[in-house]
C-alpha cells in the first residue's frame, strides 16, 4: 500500500514516530553533554578542589588598590537606574584610584542627567558624551570611554591599571573591587559571579535568569575555568589588565577596525573579548568566592521582566555569540574550547530540538484523544524507542534536581522550587529568541548594521534589596 492510500491517523501517526525519534536523541545528546559537566564538577567538589574559597568582606573593601582602576559603564536610554547605579557603586568603592567612565549618548540628555545627579559631585566621576548618535553598539560606547581614559592618562602622566566593565543597571558588590584588584595579579583577566535578583513584580520571567545564572555561574564556568579552557566576559563585574586591552587596541587599529578594544560591530563584544584572551595565550579566572557571612562576592541586578524584553535580550545573545561567534571566532583553540564554543553556540538548534519537543506534546496528546475515542495509535514502540524514553525521562529529572539544587543554594528552597516550575517557560523564551535571532542574523547578511537592542530597565536593586540577601548560604 503506498503512501497516497493512507488515512489521515496513519500520517499523524508517522509525524509522531519521526518527531519522537529527532528529539529524543538530540535530547539525548545534549543530556550527555550536561552529564559530562556535572560528573567533572562533582569529581571536583568529591576531591576538595571545587570548594568556594570564603574570604573577609571587611578586609578586602577596605584594602589599598594596587594601581588605578577605570569603571566603564555604557548608558543609552538609562535615566531610571544609572543614577542609583552610579550613586551605589561610589559608596560601595569609596578608594580613591577609582575613576568611573559613563559613556551617555549626545541625543539621550535624560540619562547624561540623571548620570549627573547621580556622581554627586564626585571627582572620580567621569561624564563622557558620545560624539554620535545613538545606539550604535555598546563596545562602540566601550570604545569612546576607552578613548577617554587613553586621554586622561596622557594628562595624568599615569596608566590605569585595571579596567572594569558593568552595565548601567548593576548593584556592584563593595567587596568586588579589592578581590579584582589582588587578583589581576596573576592574570590579563578575571570575571566574577552575576546573580541575578528575583524580580517582584515578574516571579516567573524575570526571575527565571536566577537559575540560569546560579547554575551557569555555580557550575559551567567553574569547570570551564578548572578546565584550562578560555573564559567568555559577562560583561559585567569582568575586569582586564590594561597592558592586554593596550595590545587589542593595536591589534584593531591595525586591521583597519574600531580604535578600541572592543569589537565594535559585535553585540557580544564582552564574550568576543573574553575568547580572544585565551586564544591569545592570556591568563583568565572566573573568581567565585563568598564572604564570611556566606553571601557570594557577585553582580547583582534585575533582569527583564516582561516576556518581549526577555526575547529581546537572549535572541542579542543568540546571535552574537552562536551566529556572529561561528562566522568571527571559527572553531580555533583546543579540543576543551571547541567543546565549549560547540556548547556556547548550541542556541539555535536547541531551539530546533525544543521546539519539536513541543510539537510531539501536542501530537502525542491529540493521538491520546482519538485513542480514548476508540481510534488505534497504527504503531506500537519498540523497545528500543522505550529504551530511549525511558533514558531521556531519566535526564529530564536529574536536570530539574540539579536546577532546583543549585538556584535553592544561592535563594532559598521555595525559588528552587519556582526554577522547576518555570523549565517550560524558560524553554519557550529560549525558542522565540532562536528564531528572532537567526531573522536578525539574515538582516546583517543582507548588509545591515547591527544596532545596541538593549534591554530597558525600570527598576534598580539599591533601594529595594539589601546586598547580602538573607536567603544566601555558605557553599
Amino acid at each position: 500500500m503506498g503512501f497516497a492510500a493512507w488515512s489521515a491517523l496513519e500520517w499523524l501517526a508517522l509525524i509522531e514516530y519521526e518527531l519522537l525519534l529527532f528529539a529524543g536523541v538530540f535530547f539525548l545528546l545534549g543530556a550527555i553533554d550536561e552529564l559530562a559537566i556535572d560528573a567533572i564538577w562533582l569529581w571536583r567538589r568529591a576531591t576538595g578542589k571545587g570548594e568556594t574559597h570564603c574570604v573577609s568582606r571587611s578586609d578586602i573593601a577596605h584594602r589599598r588598590l594596587l594601581g588605578a582602576v577605570a569603571v566603564f559603564i555604557p548608558a543609552w536610554q538609562e535615566v531610571k537606574v544609572i543614577g542609583q547605579t552610579l550613586s551605589h557603586a561610589r559608596d560601595a568603592w569609596a578608594q580613591a584610584d577609582v575613576i568611573f567612565y559613563i559613556g551617555c549618548y549626545r541625543n539621550d540628555p535624560a540619562s547624561l542627567q540623571a548620570a549627573l545627579e547621580g556622581a554627586g559631585g564626585d571627582p572620580r566621576v567621569r561624564l563622557v558624551v558620545h560624539d554620535r548618535d545613538g545606539p550604535s553598539t555598546k563596545a562602540d560606547c566601550l570604545n569612546r570611554l576607552y578613548r577617554a581614559m587613553e586621554q586622561d592618562e596622557l594628562r595624568r602622566g599615569t596608566a590605569v591599571r585595571t579596567v572594569l566593565l558593568h552595565d548601567a543597571e548593576d548593584m556592584v558588590d563593595p567587596a568586588a573591587l579589592g578581590l579584582i584588584d589582588r587578583a589581576i595579579d596573576d592574570c590579563e583577566f578575571v570575571q566574577l559571579p552575576v546573580l541575578p535578583i528575583p524580580h517582584p513584580q515578574s516571579p516567573w520571567v524575570g526571575s527565571h535568569y536566577c537559575e540560569e545564572f546560579a547554575e551557569s555561574h555555580g557550575k559551567a564556568m567553574v569547570v570551564r575555568d578548572a578546565l584550562g579552557a578560555a573564559i567568555p566576559a559577562a560583561g559585567v563585574g569582568c575586569a582586564f589588565r590594561r597592558s592586554l586591552l593596550h595590545n587589542m587596541a593595536r591589534d584593531n587599529y591595525s586591521s583597519d577596525t574600531e580604535a578600541g578594544p572592543f569589537s565594535g560591530l559585535s553585540l557580544t563584544e564582552d564574550y568576543e573579548l573574553g575568547l580572544a584572551i585565551g586564544a591569545a595565550g592570556g591568563r583568565s579566572r572566573f573568581l567565585r568566592v563568598r564572604g564570611e557571612d556566606g553571601s557570594l562576592v557577585a553582580t547583582r541586578s534585575y533582569f527583564p521582566a516582561t516576556l518581549a524584553q526577555a526575547v529581546r535580550q537572549k535572541s542579542r545573545w543568540v546571535h552574537g555569540i552562536a551566529f556572529q561567534g561561528w562566522d568571527r571566532l571559527g572553531w580555533s583553540g583546543t579540543l576543551v574550547d571547541k567543546w565549549m564554543r560547540l556548547r556556547d553556540r548550541r542556541g539555535p538548534f536547541a531551539a530546533i530540538v525544543l521546539l519539536t519537543g513541543y510539537t510531539l506534546f501536542v501530537l502525542a496528546l491529540l493521538l491520546t484523544m482519538l485513542e480514548l475515542a476508540g481510534y488505534d495509535r497504527p504503531w506500537e514502540p519498540t523497545p528500543l524507542l522505550l529504551t530511549l524514553l525511558a533514558l531521556n525521562m531519566a535526564a529530564f529529572v536529574w536536570r530539574a534536581a540539579m536546577r532546583f539544587a543549585f538556584t535553592a543554594r544561592e535563594y532559598g528552597a521555595m525559588e528552587g522550587l519556582r526554577a522547576v516550575l518555570r523549565i517550560p517557560l524558560a524553554n519557550i523564551i529560549a525558542i522565540m529568541a532562536g528564531r528572532r535571532a537567526l531573522f536578525a542574523y539574515g538582516r546583517t547578511l543582507r548588509g545591515g548594521d547591527p544596532q545596541w537592542e538593549k534591554t530597558t530597565h525600570d527598576h534598580h536593586p539599591v533601594p529595594m534589596a539589601p546586598l547580602t540577601p538573607a536567603v544566601e548560604r555558605a557553599s
